[in-house]
């Protein structure tokens, strides 16, 4: 005896040659009228467009946001201090808060177990550079050798400086990439000395490019992480002038690295409160968690997309509504058609599935088109607005997706008033 899987082969091709005739009548009712199907086709076409480009820019927009959080380090958590030079501002701060200092973070080395490194920052500009860059001068960051392994920075050349060179002040410094180029070019730095204000470092390494914002991401100040000196946080302290010091917080900046196994939120209400409590709750620093960062952020994705899903798919529900009416239309150009074919045999399933099949082609045809202009009109607001944008599959699968299905629904109506035509009517149909 056969088997069910050898039995239930025929039924299966049986179902897809049923399928062949309408395909091949569909595609060539599609070019009998190549005008109307092309217009039919432009609300598919423009709306996958919409979708897939959309869904581009908001990608490429995210990955580079998420990226500088990632960056930022997961298990890391970041203090800025809010400055201001203006003199009334500063000294009305001052009455409550003595501004972010070396003592706080000793407090919350001293206190919070959970913290395994860390190191304070000290951030200027300096007023004088040597040899002149051809950019905007680099600032100045002041930070312990622990910097490196926080803030996940990789070497392109030398070496960073230890602790022995920040124990004593060492007038040495490691150029970011941006830097580097700025103030020597293509020449090899290393070795070489760079003069800020009144004192000459010596180059001992250049650090490797890092992902940097034009805009302040989520709190962290505007700052090119490639046009930065780094000099050891004694060096910065004792040897550089700050002009604006009366002004300015002892530090401005710590970088805390937590345990992978510590609750990063916790860890940081604490940090909160311990400086509330020293600055008089004057509100002059903020708290950063980039893993929180993160995960708000790709909320934010999921959101963002389905609303940007939704406003393109307002284009393709367009386009929708054209195939109905084309489809209808064709019901009575055809009526005559339809009703021969009842009167040979043809059953309403069969008339339903024709006339369903050519609307999904309609479709099918209008989201391939789409898909490709879509992805040509992403390339071009990349090109000419510098945006970032990114076509994924996921955008390209769900525009087609939502085509087919907008096609296949708006088919069934006219499929189905068409199936239910009385053959006797439809064959005497002028």
């Amino acid at each position: 005896m056969p088997s069910a899987s050898t039995a239930s082969t025929p039924r299966v091709l049986e179902r897809y040659q049923r399928w062949l005739p309408d395909l091949r009548l569909g595609l060539q009712n599609l070019l009998l009228h190549r005008l109307r199907s092309m217009l039919t086709m432009l609300g598919m076409i423009f709306g996958v467009a919409a979708v897939v480009s959309m869904l581009s820019i908001g990608a490429g927009a995210r990955q580079k946001v998420m990226a500088l959080i990632e960056q930022m380090g997961v298990h890391n958590l970041i203090v800025e201090a809010k400055e201001t030079t203006e003199w009334q501002a500063h000294q009305k701060i001052r009455k409550l808060s003595p501004g972010l200092t070396l003592q706080d973070y000793r407090v919350i080395r001293d206190d919070l177990s959970d913290i395994v490194a860390g190191t304070p920052r000290k951030r200027m500009t300096p007023t004088t550079t040597l040899p002149k860059p051809q950019q905007d001068p680099p600032a100045v960051f002041g930070v312990d050798p622990v910097y490196m392994r926080i803030a996940g920075l990789h070497m392109l050349a030398g070496r960073f400086f230890s602790d022995d060179e920040d124990i004593h002040a060492a007038p040495v410094c490691v150029l970011g990439a941006a830097a580097r180029s700025s103030i020597f070019g293509s020449a090899d730095p290393i070795g070489e000395h760079v003069k800020a204000n009144e004192v000459w470092f010596r180059v001992i390494g250049v650090a490797a490019p890092q992902l940097s914002s034009q805009t302040e991401v989520a709190g962290v100040p505007t700052q090119d992480l490639n046009n930065i000196m780094y000099v050891p946080l004694n060096s910065s302290i004792l040897r550089l002038e700050d002009n604006y010091s009366d002004v300015r917080d002892e530090i401005d900046g710590m970088y805390l690295n937590v345990r992978e196994s510590a609750n990063l939120g916790a860890v940081a209400q604490v940090v909160r409160a311990i400086l509330d409590s020293s600055h008089h709750s004057a509100a002059d620093f903020s708290v950063i968690v980039p893993a929180e960062l993160l995960a708000e952020q790709q909320r934010t994705e999921r959101l963002f997309n389905a609303v940007m899903v939704a406003i393109a798919s307002i284009s393709l529900l367009v386009g929708g509504i054209g195939i109905m009416n084309i489809m209808l239309a064709s019901i009575l150009e055809r009526t005559r058609e339809i009703g021969v074919r009842r009167a040979v045999g043809a059953r309403q399933a069969d008339i339903i599935r024709q006339f369903v099949v050519e609307a999904v082609l309609i479709s099918f045809v209008g989201g391939s088109f789409g898909i490709v202009f879509g992805f040509i009109m992403s390339r071009l607001i990349a090109w000419l607005a510098g945006w970032s944008t990114i076509v994924t599959a996921s955008s390209i699968l769900l525009a087609f997706v939502v085509s087919i299905t907008v096609g296949l629904v708006f088919g069934i109506y006219p499929a189905v008033k068409a199936a239910r035509l009385d053959p006797v009517e439809a064959i005497r149909y002028e």
